[in-house]
């Protein structure tokens, strides 16, 4: 189905042409599912890439963000108006947790702090190429000004993920307008994946994610912090767990395991995260599943070391595979951004 232009409402603005046979014919399907793109390897030539060098496992944080100090704010990286941090989330502060926790690199999630401008996380990634892998936030602007800023967020300045925020969306509208479908399809086409961000719930936005999917397979999906679903109190909740397990048949979605803190009823370790976390591998395989931080607010909930260290507690109940575990700490998204965090 082609997406075509804009309502009257931006008679201006094209979009491109997207259909599950165009994007479907510009990638070259593998054996992890139907669709998946050739820069997303199988579960099975990444395990046996893993198998022939063992060294190459590493503890990888899907999942963190990053802002300036206020200095630098103040010099260079300012914040957007009303945007300010009310924590610390600055470079020097981020390497200082990850050297002390044993995390070797991480996906940075460009921080709402600075809204739509990336120049602060550009510079960190620019410092640290071999560390930090980008995830810009798309911007639904009704005049489709996005779309531009998207492809040379990828093409220039190096972004491998995009972000939907669905509360920047303008009022009443959903994921899945025209806006949306194109940024969504415009992701498929240059290979990066979308990650989403439902953190008022994800049965509000459940429909929009399967429409998305189901529209454009090709385009990879991340679920933050597992669709911001806690362990379940009532039938409500219980449906909507499961309708994130559904997601499982769209082979191109990926679950975060992030930001535990968010998601648990309990103090840490976070122990009732256990039957969760096994539902969800049991559905998607621990090759699509990925932890994640959500620094530096998981700071001064359990510190970022314990952050990472609550994750082996939590798969310990189950209990989990040391093979499960590894592809959730670092594995999965190692295979999904292919080329970054080699040994």
């Amino acid at each position: 189905m082609a997406l075509g232009l804009l309502k009257p409402l931006i008679p201006s603005i094209a979009f491109p042409h997207c259909s599950h046979s165009s994007l479907v014919a510009a990638t070259v399907p593998i054996t992890i599912s139907k669709r998946l793109p050739s820069r997303f390897p199988s579960a099975k030539m990444a395990t046996a890439e893993a198998n022939t060098n063992p060294n190459s496992i590493r503890i990888i944080d899907s999942h963190l963000h990053v802002w300036a100090s206020p200095q630098e704010a103040a010099d260079k990286y300012p914040y957007f108006p009303g945007q300010e941090p009310s924590l610390p989330g600055h470079l020097e502060f981020l390497l200082q947790n990850m050297e002390e926790a044993g995390v070797h690199g991480a996906l940075i999630v460009q921080p709402i702090n600075h809204k739509f401008d990336h120049s602060l996380v550009t510079s960190v990634m620019k410092k640290h190429p071999t560390k930090f892998v980008g995830c810009c936030l798309a911007d639904p602007a009704e005049d489709g000004s996005g779309l531009k800023q998207l492809e040379e967020l990828v093409l220039k300045d190096g972004y491998r993920a995009v972000r939907f925020n669905p509360y920047l969306w303008p009022s009443g509208q959903k994921m899945t307008n025209d806006v949306g479908k194109a940024l969504f399809c415009k992701a498929g086409e240059l290979g990066i994946p979308v990650g989403f961000m439902c953190f008022k719930g994800l049965d509000l936005h459940i429909a929009e994610i399967q429409e998305l999917c189901t529209e454009f397979p090709s385009t990879v999906v991340l679920l933050d912090h597992l669709g911001f679903c806690k362990p379940s109190t009532n039938y409500e909740e219980s449906l909507t767990f499961s309708e994130l397990l559904k997601l499982s048949r769209f082979p191109e979605v990926y679950i975060k395991f992030s930001a535990l803190f968010r998601v648990s009823r309990m103090a840490y370790p976070y122990q009732d995260l256990a039957p969760l976390l096994s539902q969800v591998v049991s559905s998607f395989g621990a090759n699509r599943i990925m932890w994640g931080s959500d620094f530096p607010y998981v700071v001064p909930e359990c510190g970022y070391k314990g952050g990472k260290d609550a994750v082996s507690s939590v798969a310990s109940q189950i209990p989990l595979p040391t093979s499960d575990l590894e592809w959730i700490m670092g594995k999965t998204v190692m295979q999904l951004f292919k080329g970054q965090w080699l040994p």
